[in-house]
């Protein structure tokens, strides 16, 4: 019998996979799995940054008139770019020569190890990307993404800046928020989260998720005890535990910062990872001083906003 290749079996058998392993890992997220079901992860195909366009100003040309007044012909300054770092999150499937061509040398006993070993690393990947949602890209010694304590801050006034634009000198770039409230319970969460969500407003545009950490989601559940409570189809089958509040999901999430509860309209939310990048299968690399064969994922790209006013956090 042939010596099996446990490099090129292991290569292939995570090159196969990998659009599974791109979905699992950012499944396994409510958010992240909001934003692939609207068609939000899109790829971005190099530069320097990440790019994301955004209106931020109406077009001044419009307007009411009679007969033959003059309608305004001039420029309109209404849209600008946000620019965001790549961040680059990267893992290894590695087989000694040992595992691979004495202690599991039969094939399906490789395919095996194989598997435990794929698997681990898929787990590995989905957690620190599901970390990452809450993170404020000074993580891991800022090589994280940017993720929610960043595009969405309990305190948007503060000179700093998202994307590259300051927040501090532009309102129209800071989003909502309640403050810090000293005393929230069951009994006062439902006006909190009312004057939250009308803050979020604008039209028809609204929050759809409001991803909670333990205490806010469970205020809110028992506030509505009384009431019937309404459970959300969609998220249930893709396995969150959630509620609704009026059209918007209110999904708990374990990596949610305390006391924190996010109002979301993923409409203007992004995930962007690099067209070559996004949990890619590299070539086995052989070890240059162990007898080892290593296979890295690896992934770059970063969270975006293209509007920050209509996204909220109410926090405690």
């Amino acid at each position: 019998m042939a010596t099996i290749n446990i490099g090129e079996l292991a290569t292939t058998t995570l090159r196969n996979r990998s659009g599974e392993l791109a979905d699992n890992v950012t499944n396994h997220n409510a958010t992240f799995q909001r934003l692939n079901t609207k068609g939000n992860v899109q790829t971005a195909d190099g530069g320097r940054s990440i790019i994301q366009e955004l209106m931020y100003a109406e077009n001044s040309t419009v307007t009411w008139y009679s007969g033959y007044e003059t309608i305004p012909v001039i420029a309109s300054d209404v849209m600008d770019a946000a620019e965001f770092s790549w961040k680059q999150l990267a893992g290894n499937v590695v087989i000694s020569g040992l595992e691979g061509e004495v202690q599991n040398s039969g094939k399906e006993r490789v395919i095996n190890l194989l598997s435990a070993r794929i698997r681990n690393l898929e787990l590995s990947l989905r957690n620190a990307a599901a970390t990452a949602v809450y993170d404020d890209g000074t993580s891991h010694s800022g090589k994280c993404f940017g993720g929610l304590a960043l595009l969405v801050q309990t305190d948007p006034t503060t000179s700093s800046s998202v994307g590259g634009i300051n927040q501090s000198t532009y309102s129209w770039w800071r989003n909502q928020t309640t403050g810090d409230i000293s005393s929230l319970s069951s009994s006062n969460i439902t006006g909190k989260m009312n004057l939250l969500w009308l803050s979020c407003t604008r039209g028809t545009d609204k929050p759809d998720l409001i991803p909670a950490d333990a205490n806010t989601y469970t205020f809110y559940e028992e506030s509505l005890q009384p009431l019937q409570r309404f459970a959300s189809p969609s998220m249930a089958d893709a396995g969150f535990t959630s509620i609704k509040y009026k059209s918007a999901d209110v999904v708990y999430d374990d990596q949610c910062p305390a006391n924190r509860m996010y109002f979301l309209n993923t409409d203007y939310l992004f995930l962007r990872p690099h067209v070559n990048r996004q949990f890619v299968t590299l070539d086995q690399r052989n070890a240059t001083n162990q007898d080892a064969t290593v296979i890295p994922v690896v992934y770059a790209g970063n969270m975006t906003v293209s509007n920050r006013s209509l996204q909220g956090v109410l926090w405690t």
